[in-house]
This record gives C-alpha cells, sequence and structure tokens, in this order.
C-alpha cells in the first residue's frame, strides 16, 4: 500500500474555523422527450462558474456522469475553461469516478488544471452514484470494490510526485516511474467522497485525504457517527485533523415561498425518473418538504434559510467545506443564476457571521 501523504497544505480547502462555502453541478439538461442540448448545458455551466467567482464563492465542483441528464463528462476540460475566465474560486470535481477511469491520466490533467489555473485545482475522488461508465469503458461491475481500491492506493502514491513503484492486481507494474506534469505546490489535493459507508470513511484517513460527505437524504445529522469515525481513525493512522465537507442539493431565491415552488418541479421529475431505474416510488410533495425542513438534506429557501441551515449543518458536522449542488433536473439557467448570486452575496457573508457569532 501507498505510504500516505500529508505535505500539501490543506487550509486552502477550508478549516473548520474559516469553512469553505462552495458550489457543484452535473450540468443538469432537461430532457422532455426532445434531444438534450449538452453543448448548450456545458456553456451555462461555464458562465454560472464565472458569475460564482465574481459574486465570491469559494468553490465550484464538476460532477463526472456519463447520461443523457447530465452534460458534463469530462470535468477537467470545462475546468480549463473556467479557469481561463475566473481569478480566485477554485476548481475541482464532485466527484471523478476513479474507478473508471486512469489513476495516472487523473493526475496528469488535473496537475495540468493547477498549472493554467495558477494553483487552484483538486479533485474528488469516488465511485460515482451510477454504474453506466463501467459498460462504457469495458469494465466487469463485478470488480466495482477492487477497481476504487487498487486505483485509490495508485492515486494516493502518486500525490507524492516522486518516482512510483507500485504493484496491484488491475494493471501492469510501474517500477521507479515519474509522472508528470508536477504541481507548484508539491501535491495535487484530493479528497474521498463517500456516500455514507464506513469502511469507506476509513480509507479516506488511512490515505491522509480529506472528506467529503454526499448528503442527499434524511438530515445531516445523521453522518455525525461518520465524521467522528473519521476523526478517531486520522489518529490511528497518525494524521492531525484534515477537512471535512458536506455535499448537498439546493436552491436560493428571494423568499422561501420562491425557491420551494421553482425548486419543486424539477426536484419531483428528476427524482422520480431516478427511482423508475432503481425501484423507488413516485417523489411526493410531503416527501420534498421533510427534506426542506430546518434539518432535513434539502438546502432550499431564501438566503437567510439556507444561511442558517448551513451554520447549523457546519457546526454538527464540524465542516470545513460546504458544497450546494444548486442544478436540480430542468431548473432553468436564469433561476440558477440568481440563485448562485444569492449565494454568494447573501448566504455565504450571513453563514460567516453566524458562524463567528457562535
Amino acid at each position: 500500500m501507498a505510504e500516505p501523504h500529508e505535505s500539501f497544505d490543506h487550509t486552502v480547502l477550508g478549516t473548520r474555523e474559516h469553512p469553505s462555502l462552495g458550489l457543484d453541478t452535473f450540468g443538469d439538461v432537461p430532457l422532455g422527450g426532445v434531444p438534450a442540448n449538452h453543448a448548450q448545458g456545458i456553456r451555462e455551466v461555464v458562465a454560472e462558474a464565472v458569475l460564482a467567482d465574481r459574486v465570491g464563492v469559494d468553490y465550484i465542483g464538476l460532477g463526472e456522469h456519463h447520461r443523457p441528464d447530465y452534460a458534463i463528462s469530462a470535468p477537467d476540460v470545462v475546468l480549463a475553461a473556467i479557469a481561463g475566465q475566473t481569478e480566485r474560486i477554485r476548481l475541482g470535481t464532485g466527484v471523478t469516478v476513479l474507478s473508471s477511469d486512469d489513476p495516472i491520466r487523473v493526475y496528469e490533467r488535473f496537475a495540468t488544471l493547477d498549472a493554467v489555473s495558477g494553483g487552484r485545482a483538486e479533485v474528488q475522488l469516488g465511485r460515482g452514484s451510477f454504474i453506466e461508465s463501467f459498460s462504457l469503458f469495458g469494465l466487469d461491475l463485478a470488480d466495482y470494490d477492487r477497481l476504487f481500491a487498487e486505483k485509490l492506493d495508485l492515486f494516493a502514491a502518486l500525490q507524492h510526485e516522486r518516482p512510483v513503484t507500485w504493484e496491484g492486481t488491475i494493471r501492469t507494474p510501474l517500477v521507479d516511474q515519474q509522472v508528470y506534469p508536477t504541481t507548484a505546490a508539491g501535491s495535487l489535493p484530493a479528497w474521498v467522497g463517500v456516500g455514507g459507508t464506513p469502511e469507506s470513511v476509513v480509507r479516506a484517513a488511512r490515505y491522509g485525504m480529506p472528506l467529503m460527505l454526499a448528503v442527499i437524504g434524511g438530515s445531516p445529522s445523521a453522518f455525525v457517527p461518520l465524521t467522528d469515525l473519521y476523526r478517531e481513525a486520522l489518529g490511528r493512522f497518525d494524521f492531525a485533523e484534515l477537512p471535512i465537507g458536506m455535499h448537498s442539493p439546493g436552491h436560493v431565491a428571494a423568499t422561501d415561498d420562491e425557491a420551494r415552488e421553482q425548486l419543486y418541479p424539477h426536484q419531483a421529475e428528476l427524482v422520480t425518473r431516478i427511482g423508475r431505474e432503481r425501484g423507488w416510488g413516485p417523489y411526493s410533495r410531503i416527501a420534498f418538504e421533510q427534506a426542506a425542513s430546518p434539518q432535513g438534506a434539502l438546502f432550499v429557501g431564501s438566503p437567510e434559510t439556507v444561511a442558517q441551515k448551513i451554520a447549523w449543518a457546519t457546526r454538527t458536522l464540524g465542516l470545513s467545506r460546504f458544497q450546494l449542488k444548486y442544478s436540480v433536473g430542468a431548473l432553468p439557467h436564469e433561476q440558477r443564476l440568481e440563485s448562485i448570486r444569492l449565494y454568494g452575496e447573501e448566504v455565504i457573508p450571513r453563514v460567516r457571521e453566524l458562524l463567528a457569532d457562535s
């Protein structure tokens, strides 16, 4: 197993005292019985990220998918376009599906992004919430666990940016092999994205990688045992405290009622459609309202409502970063832009006030 790497200054990713507040998108495109306009969807994502940079958002994460309802299959390419039009926002993924990619190519692509962006790149590594990439890239789904475990191990070795000697079962061995380009900081920061399994939490701690929790159902407070487990495991592996982040869906508008009425039909269509693939029942207004409650997983409402909820979740879990997944299904581009504007200009300053007061 690769030795853990902890030379990178993880405080640039956010700290408990000064958490980073970011946004996520998958490049959602409407379907509605017509061919999805993926090109337009990608251009809209670039425009949304440029606005996020301008209004003070700390991070933009692009999720990798290989489906008709999400336009982004190559996040690094879109992030490079964003890098050329922004100045300060950090650029990453949410997530890169490492199981069906090559760890060396991932490191090379994001080290290149780090160079062109002036040191703003990072990557969030995960298995992904969909499995289309396995058959697309000729991989056996029976190797699901082994692929991720070995590829994460190799990626961790690459973070040292020294010649790598590594052997596993999924590829030919590496013997004293250097990977280029190297980064100015000496390592590319990488999070491990998890959906709630203790084994994945301990794996992130073993490699000394920050933890990103995907909280898309239930209550954020239900994840406290996992954050406790992560911190305990970090100590067991001789690491100091590392960032913990959280990703959740939501939407911001001028009032609570406006935000909910704008979001609900698109949230309902998306969850119902995915539910048909996975055997869930139709999404209901009751389920929506429960998720939108003060301790639910959906961060939807006025700037004050969303800020109060983010501050609560940040205190509850001891977060160093919160990422709002602001694009949901066919939510119009104009409403997404307004949500981003409110998030940057009103939600973020208010969250910082609330956390400072506490």
